[in-house]
């Protein structure tokens, strides 16, 4: 399975899970930011160093590191655009 720091810019994803060894706070947080199961995500922009990556989740724009991006669990939908 793929987690959302590997996705690419452009590309759609919805999310399937939080990995089991996120941390509680990190876990809670993304949560409460609307990182949930069969959420849809999309790569906004990224910044020129990297880090962090903006995803357009819920109609907003949520900047967020690589290093939290990677608990978070993704199917890729290759059908959107």
């Amino acid at each position: 399975m793929k987690h959302l720091g590997l996705l690419q810019k452009g590309e759609t994803a919805v999310i399937s899970g939080i990995l089991h060894n996120c941390p509680a706070e990190i876990r809670q947080r993304l949560l409460d930011l609307g990182f949930v199961k069969g959420t849809r995500v999309r790569i906004e922009n990224i910044s020129p160093l990297k880090d962090p990556v903006a995803y357009r989740i819920h109609h907003t724009q949520i900047s967020l590191r690589r290093e939290d991006a990677s608990y978070i669990e993704i199917e890729i939908n290759e059908n959107e655009e």
